[in-house]
C-alpha cells in the first residue's frame, strides 16, 4: 500500500489514514477531540514555544529517522531554553508514492520518542502532494514547554562570565557522519550511528542540581563551531577550547580524514554546550554520565576575558588556531 493523492484530500481516504494511523499512534483526551485548536490547561510560570522543519536525506539512517529527528530536535529546543517540554503539534507533508509501512514506522517511532521524553502531541496537519513534487516526507513540530522563571535568561548568555566552563555531552559529528554513511553506503570497521535523543531528562536533572548554569545551547547544523562562535559573539567573551578534550568516535575521526571535513562543524542531534561556573563542572559532568546520552561528557574549555568575540582552539600540538563560524554547511539535509 502506498500514500495516494486522496490521502490529503480531507475526505474519507484523508479521515482513514488520521484515524488508523496518526490517532493510532498519538492517541490522547487532546488530540482524539479532533478540533482546530487543541485546547490546553494554563500553568504557571512562563511558556516557552519553538519551532522546526525536518527534510532529512535519507529518511532512514543509522541511529534513527525522520520522526526521531522531528520529536527529539523539538524536545531539545525546548529544554535548552530551561524549559519542562509539555506539548507537539505535528504536521506532514507526504509525498504521492511513500509506502505506507515506512510513514507507519516513522509515526510508531515518533509515538516512542513522545512517550519516552513525557510529552504529548496534542494537534497536527497532513497534506499530500503529488509524486515528483516532494522528497517522501517533511515534518514540521512545535512545542510548548513550561519556563520557570529563574531560568529565563539562560538563552541569552547574560550570566556568562570570565572563568566559566564549557561542558559537551559527547562525542562530537557522529549524526552527520551516519547520514553521510547512509547516502553513499559506506562501512566502517566501528560503525557510526546518530547520536539523535531527546535530552530533556538529563537537562531537568542537570538544573536542579545546578541551577547556576550559565548557558545553554544544543549543537546540531554548523556543529561545535557555530555555537561557540554564537556565544562569544552574545557575550563579547573569549572562548578557549581544547582540543584534546573534545571526544570523537574513531570512525567519525577517520572519515573526517577522508573527505577533508572538520569535526567540530558537523552536525549533532544528541549534543548540548553547558555553560556554568567553574565549580560546578564536575557535577554537571558527573550527572551527564549518569544517563546514556552523556557517557563522553567532557569539560573541553572556559570563557576569557582574552580576544573578545573570538573563539581560539588549543590544537593537539600546542599551538593555536582562530576557530571561526563556517560560511556554509558541509552536509546538506541533515535535520
Amino acid at each position: 500500500m502506498q500514500i495516494t493523492l486522496n490521502h490529503g484530500s480531507g475526505g474519507r481516504v484523508s479521515h482513514k489514514l488520521i484515524s488508523e494511523l496518526f490517532l493510532k499512534y498519538f492517541q490522547n483526551n487532546v488530540l482524539s477531540e479532533l478540533t482546530d485548536s487543541a485546547i490546553l490547561g494554563f500553568f504557571d510560570g512562563k511558556i516557552a514555544f519553538t519551532t522546526d522543519s525536518y527534510v532529512v536525506d535519507p529518511i532512514f539512517f543509522p541511529g534513527g529517522n525522520i520522526g526521531k529527528l522531528a520529536i527529539c530536535g523539538t524536545v531539545n529546543d525546548l529544554s535548552v531554553a530551561g524549559a519542562v517540554p509539555k506539548f507537539l503539534s505535528v504536521a506532514v507533508i507526504l509525498e504521492e508514492g511513500l509506502p505506507y509501512d515506512e510513514l507507519e514506522t516513522i509515526i510508531s517511532t515518533m509515538s516512542q520518542e513522545a512517550l519516552k521524553a513525557g510529552v504529548t502531541i496534542v494537534t497536527g496537519d497532513t497534506k499530500v502532494v503529488p509524486k515528483g513534487k516532494g522528497d517522501k516526507i517533511y515534518i514540521t513540530t512545535s512545542g510548548i514547554g513550561i519556563l520557570d522563571p529563574k531560568f529565563t535568561d539562560i538563552s541569552y548568555g547574560v550570566r556568562v562570565k570570565p572563568g566559566d566552563k564549557l561542558i559537551i555531552n559527547g562525542n562530537m559529528g557522529d549524526h552527520a557522519i551516519a547520514i553521510l554513511a547512509a547516502r553513499e553506503s559506506l562501512r566502517f570497521e566501528t560503525s557510526v550511528i546518530s547520536d539523535c535523543a531527546a535530552l530533556n531528562h538529563m537537562i531537568q536533572k542537570i538544573l536542579e542540581i545546578c541551577p547556576q548554569v550559565s548557558f545553554m545551547r544544543d549543537i546540531t547544523r554548523g556543529g561545535l563551531a557555530t555555537v561557540a562562535n554564537e556565544l562569544a559573539e552574545k557575550t563579547k567573551l573569549g572562548i578557549r577550547i581544547y582540543e584534546e578534550n573534545i571526544p570523537l568516535h574513531p570512525s567519525t575521526m577517520g572519515i573526517c580524514e577522508i573527505f577533508g571535513f572538520d569535526p567540530l562543524f558537523l552536525a549533532n542531534e544528541g549534543k548540548i554546550l553547558i555553560v556554568a561556573p567553574s565549580q560546578y563542572a564536575n557535577d554537571i559532568v558527573n550527572i551527564m554520565k549518569d544517563f546514556p546520552e552523556g557517557e563522553n561528557a567532557s569539560v573541553i574549555g572556559e570563557v576569557v576575558d582574552e580576544h573578545p568575540s573570538q573563539v581560539i582552539l588549543q590544537t593537539l600540538s600546542g599551538g593555536k588556531r582562530l576557530l571561526e563560524m563556517p560560511s556554509g554547511i558541509q552536509l546538506p539535509r541533515i535535520c
